[in-house]
């Protein structure tokens, strides 16, 4: 029983951007959390349940989903999406062939670090828009602009004052925190509506989608899981240093993205956003020092019984607008700062001229929209970033990173 409500509390602090996600890009939440509680006990059933972590919902995907919805609809962009969590599984396979010093090697920080970065700023744009009550392209505004702005606000402050002054547990909720109260303002403000709520059933089935395989859709998701199965590394590092335990050799690197991709094909089978590990769950399991893999089995299961429950995903489609687009702002922007702090952390020279080329093309493509066409096919976004980015680390010679670039303080010294 006591394993049990770890569990729920495991699951609450997911909560907040398990939903965001769902709710940004027009998918089901109640599919969501079907996803994230099938995706993580496909996850333990892979590793063992060896590794106390809790998946759900992938911010990395938020902007690659919104195109792909946009572009050719929910159905096209889930096939997408499973071609995209078969390429953890390729990679989990390559892993336990090679080493994971293929992964660094093939995706070296100067790669990764630019495309994380075009992951945030590219959609700045769109959070702007829907802090100001504008839909997310800014063409039609949805909600009063004076009303839109204070709702946002409030959300972005609140999400900042818990993220750096918040203590223990509440630390881990920033956004459920933002949320909370920018629907507190959102209801004195009248910008609420409970009528889907009243509509809504008690016990409703989840808004399930299955995939189509469009090859325009797989080929512009490839790309994309890039960065995810890079960062992957990373939390599997962060929950073994908290457990005291290498995960990375028991149950093995290969084992874990190899459950991570199973676990996004598993969702988008169903129409729910990719998983990815979550870092707010390794935070809980380091202030609670719960560190039995069944907590997170409770928290799977918890998460598929209120997938079922209609009034709670009606209830999340009532938030208004403009508390996501509050949240969005530091949201995307902290993903940004996560790909610059990669350049940092790994001290990517970029004096060196080959670092700048690869960072500076990728940047400018990603950002400024640039696109590649035949035909009906065409890339662009993160899917034409993460390409270039690859095949100019692997064209330009390591030799010419000697070349300096010489900026005005060097000339003048």
């Amino acid at each position: 029983m006591k394993n049990a409500v770890l569990g729920v509390q495991m699951l609450f602090v997911a909560f907040g951007a398990l939903v965001l996600v769902p709710l940004l890009t027009g998918l089901d939440p109640n599919v969501a959390l079907f996803g994230a509680g099938i995706g993580t006990l496909l996850f333990q059933l892979t590793t063992r349940r060896t590794v106390p972590i809790f998946l759900a919902s992938s911010f990395a995907f938020i902007a690659p989903i919104m195109y792909g919805v946009q572009t050719w609809g929910i159905p096209a962009t889930m096939g997408g999406l499973m071609v995209a969590g078969l390429v953890y599984v390729l990679l989990g396979g390559i892993i336990r062939i090679k080493g994971a010093d293929f992964i660094h090697k093939l995706l070296p920080p100067v790669v990764i670090g630019p495309i994380i970065m075009v992951i945030g700023l590219g959609l700045a744009p769109v959070a702007v828009n829907m802090a100001l009550g504008k839909s997310g392209d800014g063409s039609v505004q949805l909600v009063d602009g004076d009303k839109a702005i204070w709702v946002a606000l409030a959300s972005l402050l609140t999400t900042v004052l818990i993220s750096v002054f918040a203590k223990g547990m509440l630390k881990l909720l920033p956004v459920f925190g933002g949320i909370f109260v920018g629907y507190v303002l959102s209801l004195f403000l009248g910008l609420v509506s409970f009528e889907p709520i009243q509509n809504a059933a008690w016990f409703a089935v989840p808004n399930f989608t299955a995939p189509e395989f469009n090859i325009n859709a797989i080929l512009f998701m490839l790309p994309v899981a890039i960065a995810p199965a890079v960062e992957h590394v990373g939390d599997i590092l962060s929950i073994s240093n908290v457990t005291g335990k290498n995960y990375l050799k028991k149950p093995g690197l290969h084992r874990t993205i190899t459950g991570d991709g199973v676990a996004t094909m598993a969702a988008a089978m169903v129409g729910a956003p990719p998983n990815t590990t979550y870092s707010e769950v390794t935070g809980a399991v380091m202030l609670t020092k719960a560190f039995n893999p069944v907590i997170m089995t409770w928290a799977a299961i918890a998460a598929i019984v209120l997938a079922w429950v209609g009034k709670l995903g009606a209830a999340l489609q009532t938030i208004p607008l403009p508390v996501m687009g509050g949240i969005m702002i530091l949201l995307f922007g902290s993903i940004a700062a996560v790909g610059l702090n990669t350049l940092i952390k790994h001290q990517v020279d970029l004096h060196k001229s080959r670092n700048l080329v690869i960072v500076g093309v990728t940047l400018v493509f990603g950002i400024g929209g640039m696109a590649f066409g035949i035909g009906e096919f065409s890339l662009q976004g993160i899917s034409l970033c993460g390409i270039v980015a690859i095949a100019l680390n692997l064209i330009l010679p390591k030799d010419i990173g000697d070349s300096h670039i010489v900026d005005q303080a060097q000339m003048d010294d």
